[in-house]
């Protein structure tokens, strides 16, 4: 009996010590396995929206260099990267088959010149018999036949012909003797631009035979240091806003491998209309023009190209982290749980495949920034709040409207457990 009282004592006291424990003990267990959530903090900031390509640098205009002329190349006067002026010489092709033909052909423009002077002569002296001719006859109508009358006529309009003819040899030879001049001239290949040799397809002693093909000698690229142009291709759904950053006047920002962490400025020159298609996607061209004091940008180099279309100082803005955060329905209160069962029902119809039209796709457009972003509430849970979100960068998104204020922390995702 005592021994069973004694029992009885322990374990009314084990029950006590028990009951008195188990509310810790719960509020512990609770605690430890209630969910832990990352979190970001609302700020006040600027907000730059962009669209990213890549490009390549080219210079404004490239002027290609040829032969009009077939010879062998006796010098070169200018080398790769050379600065050209207008008129300089770049090549020679060996002149002496033309300075040959430049001579014949005076030799030949001074013998015509001879015969004419001859013709003329002539001409004079059969005026001049046709003259004493008609004066005879004039006294005597017996003194001279009709015959003799008529061979000094046409022997002066024979004359008078030669003349002509003469003259025309004159006019052929003088042509001839231009052509050989000329060919004679292009035989020294002269800059017909001032600016940077970028490229030389030439070397001395070659032959070049341009009664095939034009030679192409070398390719000068004028004004590299006063601009240059980056030539991106654009989507077409960024396309518009591309074109509102042009007419705003908004910088287009860049940089090359060549100089990390150097950001080079420029302004969109352009907006092509010619499309091009490349597995259904369609792209525009744009072209970019930034100056080039320096000479560091050159041709072919390859841009990363960042398109500012959009800005917003000094406004509230929430992580993109918070945004994308999608929480599971277990971690939010009840009176928001049906916000997420929109969502289901929004996924549902993608799933069916259920293409809206084009007017739901504009209304979508608006409802699209219809955003909702969480809080922690004390009990652990998480509580939605409505925003309206405007423009974007990488990193944040600008809120339109919505009871967000800078520091206000903002879940973007869970914590990793304990171990």
């Amino acid at each position: 009996m005592r021994g069973l009282l004694k029992s009885l004592v322990v374990l009314g006291v084990l029950g006590g010590i028990g009951a008195a424990a188990w509310g810790p003990v719960s509020a512990w267990w609770v605690a430890r396995h209630r969910p832990r959530f990352d979190a970001l903090l609302a700020e006040r900031g600027d907000v730059v929206e962009v669209i990213n390509s890549t490009g390549t640098v080219e210079p404004v205009q490239s002027v290609h260099v040829g032969a009009f002329v077939s010879g062998q190349i006796v010098g070169i006067h200018a080398d790769f990267n050379a600065e050209v002026n207008e008129g300089d010489a770049l090549a020679t092709i060996d002149p002496r088959t033309y300075q040959a033909n430049v001579a014949r052909d005076r030799a030949a423009l001074a013998a015509r010149r001879a015969e004419l002077d001859r013709c003329r002569a002539r001409l004079e002296q059969a005026r001049r018999e046709e003259e004493r001719s008609l004066a005879l006859a004039e006294r005597s109508a017996t003194a001279i036949s009709e015959s003799v009358l008529d061979e000094k006529r046409f022997s002066r309009i024979a004359l008078e012909a030669e003349i002509v003819m003469a003259q025309a040899a004159i006019d052929q030879a003088d042509a001839n003797l231009q052509t050989s001049e000329t060919n004679l001239g292009y035989t020294r290949i002269v800059a017909p631009v001032g600016g940077i040799v970028i490229e030389r397809k030439v070397d001395l002693g070659q032959t070049l035979a341009a009664q095939f093909q034009t030679p192409e000698l070398f390719v000068i690229a004028p004004d590299l240091r006063r601009e240059m142009r980056i030539f991106a291709s654009v989507d077409e759904a960024d396309i518009g806003r591309i074109r509102r950053a042009q007419e705003s006047g908004k910088p287009v920002q860049f940089s090359v491998d060549a100089y990390p962490g150097e950001v080079f400025t420029g302004a969109i020159a352009q907006i092509r209309l010619a499309s091009t298609t490349a597995q259904n996607v369609v792209t525009y061209p744009v072209v970019i023009a930034t100056a080039n004091p320096d000479l560091k940008l050159l041709p072919g180099m390859t841009a990363e190209i960042s398109f500012e279309v959009d800005r917003r100082d000094a406004v509230v803005k929430v992580p993109n982290g918070a945004l994308r955060f999608y929480p599971l329905r277990d971690h939010v209160r009840a009176a928001d749980r049906g916000i997420l069962d929109g969502r289901a029902l929004e996924a549902d119809d993608q799933a069916r495949g259920e293409a809206p039209s084009a007017v739901a796709k504009a209304d979508a457009e608006g409802e699209r920034r219809r955003r909702h972003v969480w809080v922690v509430e004390p009990d652990g849970l998480l509580r939605a709040i409505a925003v309206v979100t405007g423009i974007g960068d990488h990193r944040s998104t600008e809120v339109v409207s919505g009871a967000i204020e800078p520091g206000t922390r903002l879940v973007v995702g869970l914590a990793p457990a304990d171990d």
